[in-house]
């Protein structure tokens, strides 16, 4: 039985092409970027040509994207970097209720140290209402971090009207983009975006890498220190054959993957809320929702058993986001929108890539309604 994987808001597979361009920086060009040699010449020229590309899809300049070990460091390195920079003459912080729990950690974090933190709240698909971030922004406000698409329920924040909103207050704007990058158009200068955190491992590159982009002229307190590495903002010996795969799932992404993957999206969604009763879509549906994210709790029946069950016949998705799915605590991203504990337990997270196909997603609709049955016809619950 070939296993059907749906759990790509977690991790991707690696795309073979990104394998095949990585190898050479494992085996023939090893050198270190930083070596004034020929071997670190030509790692340093791949270095390079990776954050152009990079830069490119992204709407940045190429001096402007720092490379990190990947979404949860440039998260803290944007939110704590800033906070060093700015204290005391500046300590407010704005973020989302539904933001990464590693935003929200590092927010935790810096109220030990002297920060004030604003919490927005959501409506019940998880959009920030913008005017009550209007409001929350204060002269002592040094960022605000704004996720652009949810990794549980797939929410695409309106990005561009949260920078003006940033602009014309004087606080800068920090949007972590792990999920929707070049799944969603990002031009960073047109949606007036200051720090945007992107990783590889979310679209078919290799895990381990990733980047922040800053925009020119910032002042940001670097979070590692030492040889003074991506122009002295982040040390540490540059991960050259990471970044190259990096750049690599980029190139590789195109807009009829996209196209594919909502397209699947939609007739999945379709198909359970008509043939499987009091099942319910968390989020937003249409344009508004990322391509590849669904999101479905059933009322009566456990969550964790669907997985269990669907994991038996081949399948794997997720009750959650993967940074939770080890603690038996509710989501808080589901909390934000209203749901409650027994809504939130019987939840499951289905996600695409580009390699997931019409016949997988046929055999997910053929099984996820025989398994909700059953559970239902053994829960206690009515």
């Amino acid at each position: 039985m070939k296993p059907i994987y749906l759990d790509n808001a977690a991790t991707t597979k690696i795309d073979a092409e990104v394998l095949k361009a990585m190898l050479p920086y494992l085996k023939e060009h090893y050198g270190n970027a930083s070596s004034m040699h020929f071997k670190g010449e030509k790692a340093k020229r791949a270095l390079d040509d990776s954050r152009r590309k990079i830069a490119e899809v992204s709407g940045a300049k190429p001096e402007e994207i720092h490379f990190t070990s990947g979404g949860t460091e440039s998260n803290n390195w944007a939110l704590k970097g800033l906070f060093w920079k700015n204290y005391p003459k500046k300590n407010h912080l704005v973020v989302s209720k539904i933001e990464h729990d590693c935003i929200l950690k590092t927010c935790e974090w810096l109220e030990t140290q002297g920060a004030k933190v604003t919490y927005l709240g959501v409506d019940e698909n998880g959009f920030v209402n913008l005017e009550q971030l209007r409001k929350a922004i204060t002269k002592k406000t040094f960022l605000v971090s704004i996720m652009h698409a949810n990794n549980e329920i797939g929410t695409i924040q309106d990005i561009e009207k949260i920078g003006e909103i940033c602009r014309e207050k004087g606080a800068l704007f920090h949007s972590d983009a792990c999920q929707s990058f070049t799944k969603v158009p990002i031009d960073v200068k047109k949606q007036n975006v200051d720090l945007l955190t992107i990783n590889s491992h979310k679209i078919s590159g290799p895990k381990g890498v990733g980047a922040l982009y800053i925009r020119n002229g910032i002042e940001i307190t670097p979070l590692l220190h030492g040889g003074g590495h991506e122009r002295g903002l982040r040390s540490g010996t540059e991960n050259v054959a990471g970044i190259v795969g990096f750049a690599k799932a980029t190139e590789l992404i195109r807009k009829k993957d996209v196209e594919k993957m909502k397209s699947l999206q939609n007739e999945l969604i379709k198909k359970i809320l008509t043939t499987i009763p009091k099942a319910k879509l968390n989020g937003p549906d249409g344009d508004r929702r990322l391509c590849n994210n669904v999101n479905l709790s059933f009322g009566n029946v456990e969550g964790e058993a669907v997985g269990g069950y669907l994991e038996k016949e081949g399948i794997y998705v997720s009750t959650g986001s993967a940074c939770m799915s080890n603690t038996l605590s509710s989501s808080y991203v589901l909390t934000a929108l209203g749901l409650t504990d027994f809504e939130q337990n019987s939840s499951i997270r289905v996600s695409l890539s580009k390699y997931t196909t019409e016949k997988e997603i046929n055999k997910l609709i053929k099984i996820l309604p025989e398994v909700i049955k059953k559970l239902r016809r053994i829960s206690p619950i009515s």
